[in-house]
């Protein structure tokens, strides 16, 4: 289909668009723009065979999301007052919108040179983006791309970076969608490298990858990056980085254009590759730009050739871009990478790979354990490094079918309610293609003889689907249809074609584990068996990787045609053993020892700050009378050795464990006096826990310590778990533990995190803990909540205000130093962080007058990471380090000031060290003063008598979120928010 509109930016209208960026020639300062003409626009081509989706398989799967225009809207000038507005044109994530960002930020129109709209009579295909064209020199609003189309975006200053779907709560709002009836198949076939027919070449397959965009790397916001902290002792320590070498000097990009117009991309490889097999079999196409590790003899390549299946002539021409660098080429190579994953048998699942063949059962528990590995190359501040680890994918034998089968068995009134409880929200695995799939919702109308229109040719059942792609049989004609809807990104994205996904659950499994198994500690025991793997397990199994690189021919091949080199061993460096801090108790100051415990030191030494307990309700049932007396024994033995008087309780048996009896018993009971509520449950159940806390973290603002029978039932167990129930009362009475040395005054400590339920469709909770006094073992926590009509962090702003007046109220002083440590945050928000959100919170100081301007330091702290650090003993094998161990170094961003740090002490498996990442920062903190802060937090948390993870604020504020996102659901009584009630 053709038209007189302007060539498409999609996916199917790329070479058009790079031709009209081709024959525009850039315009001069002060040059007229010259009129450029619209050509004709075809469908997207389609892929084969594409998935099936059902026609109406419940509220809003009968829909085919499908995106209608391709603009983001319109977006003011910045050039004048008054200027006019323009639309920004839509661009997508393939090469073609790379050479268009190019000609954007140079001041060239790919659309249009200074036509201000398409072309009335211009005729759009359906469901293809119509891009609006836009005034000379206005910039793109476009996200960055993870993929090659990243390469030339990374250059342009003004690109726009995209927004996160985490904590930063910054929502872009997507365009209008138009619905139309499901036309797709229920998933994609796996995406696997082709070559041209006549050919013989395999070309990597440029798709977006797991790199992060190139946004990461270049903060918006300079902080001064001090030099590298001197303090404690240098030690030896390794990491999982390979450094690369490059043998080539650049590599040569080229914009391709074919003349007439080919739609077919699989026919344009065809025409290159028949040109270039005689100057160089090693490139990377994907349609429109092309990457060649050798420089072509001209400039500009212009050639004749003929079709494939006929004697149609077709012009190509070849033209430089530019030569890159190999740190401009990080996508590049991380798609070589996946190439070779898939040359050593490797199978995608997810963002990684893995090796089924290789896979460990687990038949008493019905799981699996595929072994796999973790690659990601970056530029670090000593430049590119390959990033390896090892990783392990868990899968249920059980299908999904399976567990809806054992669920209907238990209970059929509830069936539906608990298969959506336990299933909707999961992962899933389908074992014909290796892809994964997140459930969103199950379509109880539909089942495998439903049908849909496939490609939109012939009704097909889902059955007949199967057994024509994947020669499955679906012997189960009954079962529901479990429904995977498209990501947001992917609705966002010009000429989207992403539509509602439709799985049969006998044909997929569960992936990870479910809550039941979590708790299950045989589960657990026989997990970490296999995938908590030492250090020198996992030196191993590192060191295999490479060598299985270097011993398969084509792996090898695939990484010297590029010019790449990768060390045979993973890299080592110096780092630094930060001094044990000086633990501060009643009656006496001790030394972490070496694994950062003193759990035992804790129990025969006072509180700082005991807090007696006169007044306090002891509920429990009729079936836990003896263990209840058991327990009630043991505190009054145990409290007093820990500084806390206690008088017997108002004791409450119920003859039953009916949730409304508790309620009511509670509820009758309170009475202004009390301090803390005690309920003994004989079991553990969410619901009853749920509507206990609600009562009394929301309705009566009581504490309330919740005890599962089964935890005070062993004897010999008795007095260590009363002594920590003894010490977690005391924190949620207002009560404090233990200290620090903490040299810095006027400091408030601030730790934000966040909960998402999107299994549940809830919004998403900022919890807010702030220090309070010089020790920072005081907190007031608030929390608040995302709606889709606001930001999240206007709630956080409230916060902050809050928490500075509290601090005043307390102190009679403002604090002079605020820090941050900021939970949650990936790698494409930090600028977000940075800029937006460290505007919103620095606006909050002006309502306490003008001249209040206190330092601010904002910190993200990332522990979902890859990285490991190893202790490098002198001929000994690679060992966990000990807890204060820094790296500030090496391995560190090479635009951010960062650091990573190894705080607790782990007994199985591997340790991963905790990333600091400073975004923000006026304060006058060197590196050592604040690695040391860090460190000290992470030894202020009185859940645990040891170092945990992260930093006490950030600890802190994930348990009230989880609390709150889990079972209260509403804000909790600011009566409750200067006490620790949420641990």
């Amino acid at each position: 289909m053709s038209g007189s509109g302007p060539p498409g930016l999609g996916r199917g209208g790329r070479g058009a668009a790079l031709m009209a960026v081709l024959q525009n020639p850039i315009r001069r300062p002060g040059q007229e723009p010259s009129a450029s003409s619209t050509s004709g626009h075809s469908p997207p081509e389609r892929a084969s065979p594409s998935p099936p989706s059902s026609e109406s398989a419940g509220p809003g799967v009968a829909a085919r999301v499908q995106q209608q225009n391709g603009h983001s809207g319109a977006r003011p000038s910045q050039s004048g007052e008054g200027a006019a507005t323009k639309p920004q044109p839509s661009v997508g994530r393939g090469l073609a919108s790379l050479y268009q960002q190019m000609q954007l930020s140079r001041g060239n129109s790919p659309v249009s040179s200074g036509s201000s709209s398409p072309s009335s009579g211009a005729v759009t295909p359906s469901g293809t983006p119509t891009p609006p064209s836009t005034g000379t020199g206005t910039p793109p609003a476009k996200p960055f791309g993870r993929g090659i189309a990243g390469l030339s975006a990374r250059g342009s200053p003004t690109a726009v970076p995209a927004f996160g779907r985490g904590i930063a709560g910054l929502k872009q709002k997507s365009p209008p969608l138009a619905q139309t009836p499901a036309e797709s198949s229920p998933h994609s076939p796996l995406a696997s490298p082709t070559s041209p027919q006549g050919t013989g070449t395999t070309t990597p397959q440029l798709q977006p990858q797991a790199a992060a965009s190139a946004v990461r790397d270049k903060p918006e916001v300079q902080v001064n990056i001090p030099p590298p902290g001197t303090s404690g002792a240098p030690i030896k320590v390794a990491t999982n980085y390979l450094p690369i070498k490059f043998e080539t000097e650049a590599i040569w990009q080229y914009a391709v254009s074919f003349s007439p117009h080919i739609e077919s991309k699989k026919m344009r490889m065809g025409l290159l590759y028949t040109y270039l097999d005689n100057i160089s079999k090693v490139r990377a196409f994907d349609g429109t730009i092309l990457f060649l590790p050798v420089q072509l003899k001209e400039k500009v390549t212009i050639f004749k050739t003929k079709g494939l299946r006929d004697n149609t002539e077709f012009e190509v021409k070849i033209q430089l871009a530019k030569a890159l660098q190999p740190k401009d080429c990080i996508q590049l190579y991380n798609v070589i990478f996946r190439r070779i994953m898939r040359i050593l048998s490797m199978s995608q699942v997810g963002r990684h790979y893995y090796s089924p063949d290789l896979a460990t059962m687990i038949p008493q528990h019905k799981l699996e354990i595929w072994p796999g590995y973790v690659t990601a190359i970056h530029e670090y501040s000593s430049g590119l490094m390959l990033q390896l680890d090892v990783s392990h994918k868990v899968l249920c034998y059980q299908t999904v079918l399976d567990t809806m089968t054992e669920i209907y068995r238990r209970n059929e009134d509830t069936f539906k309610d608990e298969c959506t409880r336990q299933i909707v929200g999961t992962i899933v695995l389908t074992r014909y293609n290796n892809q994964t799939y997140r459930v969103d919702d199950i379509a109880w109308n539909k089942n495998p003889l439903s049908t849909f229109m496939y490609h939109d040719k012939e009704e097909m059942t889902f059955v007949e689907y199967y057994k024509k792609h994947y020669d499955k049989e679906i012997t189960d004609m009954g079962q529901p249809l479990l429904i995977n809807r498209p990501k947001k990104e992917q609705l966002k994205k010009p000429g989207s074609k992403a539509s509602v996904i439709c799985l049969v659950p006998e044909l997929a499994c569960r992936t990870g584990l479910t809550d039941e198994m979590r708790s299950d500690f045989r589960v657990m025991k026989d997990l970490a068996f296999h995938t908590r793997i030492t250090p020198a397990q996992r030196h191993v199994s590192l060191r295999k990787f490479i060598d299985n690189i270097y011993q398969n021919r084509d792996a090898l091949k695939e990484l010297t045609n590029w010019g790449m080199s990768v060390d045979r061993d993973i890299l080592t460096m110096g780092a630094r053993q930060l001094r044990p801090e000086q633990i501060r108790m009643q009656n006496n100051t001790i030394v972490a020892n070496p694994e950062a415990d003193w759990g035992r030191e804790m129990t025969r030494d006072r509180a700082t700050l005991p807090v007696d307990l006169n007044h306090w309700l002891l509920v429990f049932c009729k079936r836990d009378a003896s263990r209840s007396s058991d327990f009630l024994k043991m505190m009054e033995r145990c409290c007093p050795q820990l500084g806390i008087r206690i008088q017997p309780p108002v004791r409450f048996q119920l003859q039953d464990d009916k949730t409304q009896t508790y309620l009511n018993c509670i509820r009758d009971a309170i009475n202004p006096q009390l301090q803390l509520v005690v309920i003994i449950f004989p079991t553990s159940r969410d619901d009853r826990y749920s509507a206990v806390k609600k009562l009394c973290c929301v309705e009566k603002a009581i504490p309330s310590q919740v005890i599962i029978s089964r935890t005070i039932s062993q004897q010999q167990k008795l007095r260590s778990v009363t002594q920590k129930i003894a010490l977690q009362i005391n924190c949620k009475l207002g009560g404090e533990l233990w200290s620090l040395d903490i040299p810095v005054s006027k400091m408030m400590v601030v730790g934000i995190d966040v909960y998402h339920d999107p299994a549940r469709g809830g919004k998403s909770i900022g919890a807010f803990v702030a220090s309070t006094n010089k020790l920072l073992t005081r907190w007031y926590s608030r929390v608040c909540f995302q709606t889709p009509q606001q930001e999240l962090i206007d709630g956080l702003k409230l916060c902050l205000v809050a928490s500075i007046k509290k601090y005043h109220e307390i102190n009679h002083d403002l604090p002079q130093k605020i820090v941050i440590f900021r939970d949650g945050v990936g790698d494409g928000q930090l600028n977000i962080v940075a800029t937006y959100e460290q505007q919103q919170l620095s606006a909050c100081f002006e309502m306490f007058g003008e001249t209040y301007k206190p330092s601010l330091t904002i910190v993200i702290v990332q522990k979902r990471i890859n990285t490991r650090i190893f202790a490098a003993s002198n001929g000994r094998q690679l060992e966990n380090p000990a807890p204060g161990c820094v790296v500030d170094h090496t391995i560190t961003r090479l635009n951010w000031y960062d650091f990573f740090l190894v705080s607790q002490h782990v007994r199985q498996g591997t340790v991963t060290p905790t990333h600091y990442v400073v975004v923000y920062d006026t304060s006058k903190f060197n590196a050592d003063q604040m690695q040391r802060l860090a460190y000290k937090l992470t030894h202020l948390y009185y859940n645990w008598p040891g170092t945990v993870r992260v930093p006490a604020p950030c600890q802190y504020a994930h348990k009230l979120a989880y609390l709150v996102g889990e079972s209260l659901k509403r804000e909790p009584a600011l009566e409750l928010s200067d006490r620790l009630f949420f641990l």
